[in-house]
């Protein structure tokens, strides 16, 4: 007699490779929009200076504080500036993704809803990308303040804005980098219990003072970043349903299942336990008679 072997374990670890290869697409692919929408505005260099001088005279007229103030804070050491300077050039997108992944691996039904809401966000500010450029305080001469990637590093933007193939340094509004920082905090008090999880928040804190003091991004930058995400919220539901709830325990405790189940969207019962239901209702769950051959109080 031939033995087969059951092909479910194999099935479910290609189809989990699956679904892992089309969320790095999808997420690449986001990524890659995103950057290639912002070049468009590369060229209106006049109009964004317009821009950042009414942004400037609007806080003043708001009464916010100074980007200065922040700055000098920086200054008083170059450890500091620099520290800075390397938190702005190398923690934005690497904290960013591995948020994700690691919602992907333990939290799928909020890795979803935080991805929604990111790419919500992102789309947003592209779009005020496009419709109004801005020149960061570090270009604006009535600011007075100082480049600090440039004087002491290290920087993510080339010297001269016009010429910078990596980036444009006309989309100051609003601060991606502030409003990705509150994402990840929100998200990550939103999927964890701990009774420290609200010190997530330290992360979107710290990048508000480090764009702001380094002169790449105005307050108003981080309040319209902070609106757009809300609307976002708004706009993608939250998981908050008991099945959500299930789907989002930790693959240590056995759902494994349940996790891809989040992930493909498929929320049917297995067919095992769809027939132990069907056994205990032919039981009498459902109130059907008591057999008359069994002794009084059994099958209730």
């Amino acid at each position: 007699m031939s033995q087969t072997t059951p092909a479910g374990p194999a099935a479910g670890r290609r189809a989990a490779r699956r679904r892992l290869i089309r969320e790095l697409l999808l997420v690449a692919g986001l990524f890659t929009v995103y950057k290639a929408g912002r070049t468009l505005a590369t060229d209106r260099t006049e109009e964004a200076f317009r821009n950042a001088a009414r942004v400037w005279d609007a806080e003043r007229a708001l009464h916010l504080p100074g980007e200065g103030a922040v700055q000098r804070l920086l200054l008083h050491g170059d450890a500091l500036v620099h520290t800075a300077n390397t938190y702005y050039a190398a923690v934005h997108f690497p904290a960013t993704a591995l948020f994700l992944v690691w919602l992907y691996l333990r939290r799928p039904v909020h890795y979803l809803w935080a991805r929604r809401v990111l790419a919500v966000l992102t789309g947003a500010a592209l779009a005020l990308h496009l419709g109004f450029p801005l020149a960061p305080p570090r270009m604006l001469g009535e600011a007075h303040l100082i480049d600090t990637g440039q004087v002491y590093g290290p920087t993510v933007y080339g010297a001269a804005p016009a010429s910078d193939t990596m980036a444009n340094q006309f989309a100051a509004m609003p601060s991606l980098h502030f409003g990705w920082a509150l994402m990840l905090a929100l998200g990550m008090i939103a999927a964890t219990r701990s009774r420290w999880r609200a010190l997530w928040l330290l992360h979107p804190l710290v990048t508000l003072l480090v764009v702001v003091g380094t002169a790449n991004h105005y307050w108003l930058d981080a309040i319209v970043a902070t609106v757009l995400l809300g609307a976002a919220l708004l706009l993608v539901p939250r998981p908050g349903r008991p099945a959500d709830a299930a789907a989002d325990r930790a693959p240590e405790a056995g759902d494994a299942d349940t996790d891809r189940a989040a992930l493909s969207g498929d929320g049917d019962p297995a067919p095992e336990a769809a027939d132990a239901d069907a056994d205990a209702d032919a039981i009498g769950v459902r109130g059907l008679p008591r057999p008359r051959n069994l002794p009084e109080g059994v099958g209730r």
